[in-house]
């Protein structure tokens, strides 16, 4: 018999203050997941596992990152996934294959899933808003820009209505949190 689920999502996650920072904007143009979702770009999307299941999901994410080296992560500028989905992100500019590396292998063996979409590495700063709030996040962070290195990273559990950090993974085998 297996145990109760439990929603995880692996992403990662952007390093401060530009995390800070992009989660103000989402809050400031009235997203309501701000609050609850950290910023990030995303490898697993939301997947609901059984309890007794996750030290093998560890397991795998922890061989998954001995394998991946760090990059660098440079964000410019906005896009939008309109009008097949309500969404305005910051654009993945470079990094994008370090994210398809580590995303292909995250999401296999016991993490194996079928996307609803290809894959795409963004940062979501609306979502699901009305039409002119999409277009002003659109229009006032075209500008925006951040350059930082990538380290690995995060097994997330969805806990009380927020997604919570679980465990950090770190490239090249060194210890998270």
């Amino acid at each position: 018999m297996t145990s109760a689920g439990r929603l995880i999502g692996v992403a990662i996650s952007i390093p401060e203050p530009w995390g800070t920072e992009l989660r103000r904007e989402r809050a400031r143009l009235g997203d309501s997941l701000a609050d609850s979702v950290p910023t990030h770009v995303t490898l697993l999307p939301p997947t609901t596992i059984d309890t007794d299941v996750l030290p093998a999901v560890e397991a795998h994410l922890t061989e998954v990152a001995k394998r991946g080296r760090a990059f660098t992560m440079h964000l410019r500028g906005t896009g939008s996934f309109r009008p097949v989905s309500p969404v305005v992100f910051v654009q993945v500019v470079e990094g994008i294959a370090g994210c398809e590396v580590v995303e292909a292998e995250v999401r296999s063996g016991i993490l194996q899933r079928k996307l609803a979409f290809p894959y795409h590495p963004h940062v979501t700063v609306a979502h699901d808003l009305p039409e002119e709030d999409l277009d002003t996040a659109f229009r006032e962070l075209a500008g925006y820009e951040a350059r930082f290195p990538i380290w690995g990273y995060t097994l997330y559990e969805h806990v009380d209505g927020s997604w919570a950090p679980r465990r950090d993974f770190v490239f090249g085998g060194e210890i998270g949190r």
